[in-house]
Order: structure tokens, then C-alpha cells, then sequence
């Protein structure tokens, strides 16, 4: 009785080792990769800086009546800012008006004379260049009058007011009176380094990446408190020449600012698209493993789902991806979720990966 239930036991356990072998296979989520376009971008800090900045400064010598103008406000071009006392102008323009008129009545009285030889041809010469030099004075005076009204060179946001009402200026000193700057549109001005332009362009002629179509390389802007600016701005130029001092190389770029948002002088990193790669893989980065010497690696399901390690070279971050350099190719199947129930050479059980349903703007796809 006793041997019966031994091998009783003895069958039930070798069921139980039997049934171990017999366990179904874990399921994983992937992704299979696909080779697609992707915009090259860099980012780089500069600083914004007006279109246009025009110093009002003192053309006259005199004091200051008015100002005209609200601190702080725009102002149109030649809208009126500051009034300097125009009375010795005015006196000064009477005056030449008064030289000017009589100058021309003895020109006019010498004309008919010098024609019958009553007056010498040189006291009529010298009546014409009086009349001349008479008109030139009234000119300039009707010009320093004119400067008595300090008005708006540009259209744009004025500053403080630098001066006051009963300040003495002068044209000679050419004191400042205030600052209008156009803040719409707004540039930005930064750099790069002249060793990755050029690194950029051999890799273009060899292939690697195509270039932007001429007017299209947007630019992007980061502000001091992290926020994006919402509307694009445009690539104007890039500078011809490289600073000797720094290697670096100045580029431009134009945005709109119609809410004054941009302000001169406010530093912002700039994102800026240099070319595209034509045929770029992307794996979603759950899905590397960095090994303890910096190594990475993936776990990749075979067609017949099995598990086998995968080392790969990657490159910079796009989002929540990782760029592929080398190791894979499009068609490969990457595990993404569940590599912690995954050893090399099991078999597995495939579907779409969540995390880069859930997460995703990687552009590769799970099935």
C-alpha cells in the first residue's frame, strides 16, 4: 500500500515539474520602428534688440517749454515730443526775411540798369550773390525754427523723458532728450559656433541631411521664465564673417510683437531649424537600457517572438525618443513595456506598446 502512494506522489510531482515548461509566455508591448523625415534643431542663446532706435537729441540751443508726449506710450513718426522756445529763431527768421527782401529789390532795380550800362555788370553781380547769400541765411534760419519742434523721427515705443520742461539744451553738447524704439516686429540676435556651421554644410554635401528651402528655417524662442513665445519668428541672415575673438558666427531673426512682449535687451534661447535628415529612426527611450559602462541596448522581438538583446549606438533626445545612430533598421520590433519580465531567448507575446500610446510623439508605431 505504502509504494502505491509513493508513486502516487511521485506522478502528481513529475505533472507539477511537466506543467512548469508549460507556463504561457509574458506579454510585451512594442514598437516597429519605421525611418522617416526629422527637422535638425539647435538651440541657442541670444538677446532681443529694436529694428529700429533713434536717440532724440537737441538740433537747437534753447529751453525746453512742453513736452508733448505720454512716457512709456508709441508714438508716430513725426508726432510732436518736446517744444523749445522759438522766439530768438523766430526773430533771427524775420531778420533774414527782411536782408532777403531788400537783397531782391536791388537786383531788381540793377536789372534794367545794367542792360542800358547805368550800373556796372559787377555791382549787379555782387547784388545777385547778396541775394543769393541772403536767401541761403533765410533758409537756415527758417531750418533752426523749424528744429524748436522736436518731433518723433521713427514710429515705436518711447522711453522716459530725459529732459524736462525749463531744461537748458544744446545743439552742441547734442543733448539727449528721450529714446524711440520699433518693437514691431522684433529681432533676435545669437550665435553658433562658425566648427558646427561647417560641420553642418560638408554633412549636407555628403548627403547626410538635406537643407531647408530658402525663407522656410523657423525659429522658435524660449523666454527667461521658460515659457514658449507663442508665434514663430523667421531666419533673416547669417552673418558672413566669424568674431576672431569667440569663433562664433552671428545670425537674425524676425518676430512679431505687436503685445510688446519681446522687449530690447531681454535675453531668450532660440530654437532654430538647420536641415533635415532624411531617413532617421527614432526608438522611444522605456525602451533602451543603459548598461554600467554607458553601453545601450534593446530588446528586440524576432518573427518568432522570440526575445534577443540588441546593442545600439544612440544620439540626442527628440521628445520622449531616443535618435538612432546605429544597431537598427526599420521593420524591427523594440520591446517598450515589459522588459522586466523578459530574459534573452524566451518567447513572448507581442502588442502595441501603451507607453508610447499614452506618452507618444514618437512617430514609431506599435503592432
Amino acid at each position: 500500500m505504502v509504494p502505491l502512494i509513493l508513486l502516487a506522489i511521485a506522478g502528481c510531482g513529475r505533472r507539477q515539474e511537466a506543467g512548469a515548461y508549460k507556463m504561457p509566455p509574458p506579454e510585451v508591448g512594442i514598437v516597429t520602428l519605421k525611418s522617416q523625415p526629422l527637422p535638425l534643431t539647435v538651440d541657442l542663446p541670444g538677446r532681443i534688440d529694436p529694428v529700429q532706435i533713434a536717440q532724440v537729441r537737441a538740433r537747437v540751443d534753447g529751453i525746453v517749454l512742453r513736452q508733448e508726449f505720454v512716457q512709456g506710450s508709441v508714438v508716430k513718426a513725426g508726432q510732436v515730443l518736446y517744444q523749445i522756445d522759438p522766439a530768438p529763431y523766430q526773430a533771427t527768421l524775420d531778420s533774414a526775411n527782411a536782408n532777403l527782401m531788400q537783397a531782391q529789390l536791388l537786383v531788381q532795380r540793377y536789372q534794367p540798369l545794367v542792360d542800358i550800362n547805368a550800373v556796372s555788370k559787377q555791382n549787379y553781380d555782387a547784388a545777385v550773390a547778396a541775394a543769393a547769400q541772403a536767401k541761403a541765411a533765410q533758409e537756415i534760419a527758417a531750418i533752426n525754427l523749424g528744429y524748436c519742434t522736436v518731433t518723433a523721427p521713427i514710429t515705436g515705443r518711447i522711453g522716459a523723458a530725459l529732459v524736462t520742461q525749463g531744461a537748458l539744451v544744446s545743439q552742441a553738447a547734442a543733448t539727449e532728450m528721450a529714446v524711440v524704439q520699433q518693437m514691431d516686429p522684433i529681432y533676435f540676435d545669437f550665435t553658433e559656433s562658425s566648427t558646427e556651421t561647417l560641420k553642418l554644410r560638408q554633412e549636407m554635401e555628403a548627403g547626410q541631411l538635406k537643407s531647408l528651402a530658402p525663407g522656410t528655417a523657423q525659429v522658435t524662442l524660449t523666454l527667461p521664465d521658460g515659457t514658449v513665445y507663442p508665434p514663430p519668428g523667421k531666419l533673416l541672415f547669417s552673418d558672413i564673417t566669424v568674431d576672431p575673438t569667440s569663433g562664433m558666427i552671428t545670425l537674425r531673426a524676425e518676430f512679431p510683437n505687436p503685445d510688446d512682449w519681446l522687449l530690447p535687451g531681454m535675453f531668450a534661447v532660440g530654437r532654430l531649424e538647420q536641415a533635415v535628415a532624411p531617413e532617421t529612426l527614432l526608438v522611444p527611450q522605456p525602451a533602451v537600457i543603459i548598461g554600467p559602462n554607458g553601453a545601450a541596448s534593446v530588446m528586440l522581438v524576432t518573427a518568432t517572438n522570440s526575445a534577443v538583446p540588441q546593442p545600439i549606438q544612440i544620439g540626442a533626445a527628440v521628445g520622449s525618443d531616443w535618435i538612432v545612430k546605429s544597431g537598427l533598421k526599420a521593420g524591427d520590433r523594440v520591446i517598450v513595456d515589459g522588459l522586466q519580465k523578459v530574459r534573452p531567448g524566451i518567447m513572448v507575446k507581442p502588442g502595441p506598446a501603451k507607453t508610447v500610446e499614452e506618452n507618444s510623439i514618437s512617430p514609431a508605431t506599435g503592432k
